[in-house]
């Protein structure tokens, strides 16, 4: 991965662990039902890892992971690798390396014990939402993007600062939307680290999912947690740290495939979704806070800091591309289709929207929130 005046390093999530053989064991699960209730559901664990950094990870069946409680997935076969990749039109940002990161057994997923409860977080979008970056609109079946990490400060532990990318499609009233990315959210994981998230949202149901906080991701990566902290965040003036995001429609299946620093880590079965089954409308690269009180007590965005600072200060998405299967390959959006915006610009910025052959598509966003000025 090579940028032409910068300096940036592909993010690693700690990788170092000790390894703790529990075959075996149950361990118990929670999971958001569609009246919010708690249940208890269980797991038969392969094995168990236990990061030096405190997280501890679970290996379970891929055949036993919690997407399979979803009723329109009860018979579903796992697809375990995509039947195509869309060509890449610069190969430039390609890392050097493919990361490894957990090294549970072939055959099984790690799924992240939050908070050393051995459970696993509940999450609602319920509440309030500002958001600052770029929107495209336009027939989509895929986005792609390289985030600039970063560890915002978040007021309200049950308020989350995300930096992303998503897809959508449908009306207002009606949007089924899939994205990936890091926030920092205390109350999924119980603590203020930023970490690698997934979120949708079903809209036919009106049902929000980040995780496996409820059944639809199929994931079939040994490798990679969801909610894994992603080490070490951007430093303000010093190194830029960032993951690169691509989601994807497999022209075969018509899965939505998710591959988080050039590794598939699975994907959203078409069948979970009323209006996102065939292609997307619409697509957004930038930083979303949302909670109880992310308008009124608002989390920092990004850095924290405004968009002007530029590189090094404010945080970036770059390489800012959209899928098309006909054409069968990745490529920047027409300018004509996209549109930087922000929600509250007292709080949030977007700027320096650009294009250059070293950095693709280009913004810079974010903002100190409900926070005093440095």
């Amino acid at each position: 991965f090579t940028m032409k005046g910068m300096q940036a390093i592909s993010a690693t999530i700690f990788m170092s662990f000790l390894v703790l053989v529990t075959r075996g064991k149950d361990v118990q699960y929670r999971r958001q039902q569609e009246d919010n209730t708690q249940i208890l559901t269980y797991h038969r664990v392969n094995k168990t890892i236990v990061m030096k950094d405190g997280d501890v990870y679970d290996c379970i069946d891929v055949n036993e992971q919690p997407a399979f409680r979803h009723p329109l997935l009860k018979d579903h076969k796992v697809q375990m690798q995509p039947n195509h990749f869309p060509v890449w039109m610069d190969i430039q940002t390609l890392p050097s390396d493919e990361p490894s990161i957990i090294e549970c057994p072939t055959g099984t997923i790690p799924i992240l014990r939050t908070n050393g409860s051995g459970t696993i977080a509940a999450h609602s979008y319920d509440g309030q939402l500002e958001s600052a970056g770029l929107i495209y609109q336009g027939d989509v079946d895929g986005v792609r993007g390289v985030l600039n990490v970063w560890e915002p400060k978040v007021n309200n532990s049950k308020d989350s600062s995300a930096m992303c990318v998503e897809m959508k499609s449908g009306g207002e009233q009606h949007t089924d939307r899939i994205g990936a990315g890091v926030r920092v959210f205390p109350t999924l994981s119980g603590d203020t680290f930023v970490r690698f998230h997934i979120s949708w949202y079903d809209g036919l149901y009106k049902k929000s999912c980040i995780d496996f906080n409820c059944p639809g991701f199929v994931q079939v990566s040994h490798k990679v947690g969801l909610g894994a902290r992603v080490r070490p965040p951007s430093v303000y003036h010093g190194k830029q740290t960032v993951i690169h995001i691509q989601i994807f429609k497999d022209p075969v299946s018509k899965n939505w495939w998710l591959t988080y620093e050039h590794v598939a880590i699975g994907y959203w079965p078409s069948a979970l979704f009323e209006f996102l089954r065939n292609k997307g409308d619409a697509a957004f690269w930038g930083g979303i806070v949302e909670g109880p009180t992310a308008s009124s007590n608002s989390p920092q965005m990004g850095s924290g800091h405004f968009a002007s600072e530029g590189y090094g200060g404010a945080a970036f998405v770059k390489n800012i591309q959209i899928a098309n299967n006909e054409k069968g390959y990745f490529d920047t959006p027409d300018k004509s289709q996209v549109r930087p915006e922000s929600s509250d610009k007292s709080k949030y910025t977007v700027e320096r929207f650009e294009y250059s052959k070293y950095v693709g598509m280009r913004i810079f966003y974010g903002g100190l929130g409900s926070y005093k000025a440095y």
